[in-house]
């Protein structure tokens, strides 16, 4: 660190500053001199000296439910940003939607003597979460823990329902099929399963129902378009899975998307806009949410005791094609 400050020309308080948390702090010509500097010595910082040295070790821990879901690779990239642009590190832990995974990657995240969790999962451990989050902060991404009181980041599920109903009504859709993945006590599939059936009741002329991705919804897709109605049909899907799921059985029923039946999606992918004339998407802001869950956590890490806090974002409509208006 000296032989970085006396190349340019800084203090070694600034080089620290530089590598640690506090790079906002400085200049940004005091920053572009200390990080050329970095480069032409070739200095790197031995994060687990330092750890061992402060009794810090600049690890975040994320706990997912399914690394393999578009949503948590896109929340995930939010909070890794956030952590390099603060100086730390991102440890991400899959449980595979498996309680023994989970109980596993908890001891496992416990003995990197991380700093801070973000939990991403159902949280069937619950004891060992608690305990955890009694020695260190933790912050909840989409979905609740009951008794773990945490700040929670995550979409608002009621709004971004009613926005979805609201869209197909006034498209001119009458009868509402919502496609989601097995209900298996994640919080936010709950809200927005109850905030569905609340919107329909609500509606007059609307008819609604749900059902679950899995090996039955191929010919449950194909009872709903075969079956009479109040008007033309419509399919809101849940989540990204659920609608890739929901646009492969409609294709293998040789379905004409989207002239035989509407669809909308919660979630944005970048495969939207390629099937037939574009799947219209309530996007969620998930750069936003990674990157909000870790400066809750920052925050939380600096000193705040403030009650847990609720952070909801609000949907994007994009619209496309595949919700024309009908007459």
């Amino acid at each position: 660190m000296n032989d970085v400050a006396d190349l340019a020309g800084v203090s070694k308080a600034s080089v620290s500053r530089f590598i640690g948390e506090d790079r906002q702090l400085l200049s940004e010509a005091i920053a572009r001199r200390i990080e050329q500097a970095i480069e032409t010595l070739g200095y790197r910082p031995n994060q687990m000296a330092r750890g061992l040295k402060r009794g810090r070790t600049r690890l975040i821990g994320m706990l997912v439910a399914d690394i393999r879901n578009p949503y948590s690779i896109a929340v995930m990239h939010g909070v890794e940003t956030a952590c390099r642009k603060h100086g730390y590190s991102l440890v991400v832990c899959n449980t595979d939607r498996d309680d023994e995974q989970e109980r596993l990657h908890l001891a496992a995240l416990r003995s990197y003597n991380i700093e801070g969790l973000i939990v991403n999962t159902l949280g069937h451990h619950l004891d060992e979460l608690r305990e955890l989050h009694n020695e260190l902060p933790m912050v909840l991404v989409d979905r609740k823990v009951d008794q773990l009181h945490s700040d929670l980041v995550g979409l608002n599920n009621i709004a971004a329902v009613e926005q979805a109903l609201d869209h197909l009504d006034g498209a001119g859709y009458r009868d509402i099929l919502m496609v989601t993945e097995p209900q298996d006590g994640t919080s936010s599939r709950i809200e927005r399963i109850e905030a569905f059936s609340a919107g329909i009741a609500a509606r007059s002329g609307m008819r609604g129902q749900v059902r679950e991705t899995g090996e039955p919804l191929r010919e449950q897709l194909r009872q709903f378009i075969g079956q009479d109605g109040p008007g033309p049909k419509a399919v809101f899907t849940g989540n990204g899975v659920a609608t890739l799921s929901t646009t492969r059985q409609l294709h293998e029923l040789g379905c004409h998307l989207f002239d035989d039946i509407g669809l909308i999606a919660l979630d944005e992918l970048d495969w939207y806009p390629l099937v037939g004339s574009g799947i219209t998407s309530l996007a969620q802001p998930t750069h936003d949410i990674g990157v909000t869950a870790f400066e809750c956590l920052l925050n939380r890490l600096r000193g705040d005791q403030q009650p847990a806090r609720l952070y909801d974002f609000a949907a994007k409509l994009i619209v496309r094609g595949s919700t024309r208006k009908r007459g």
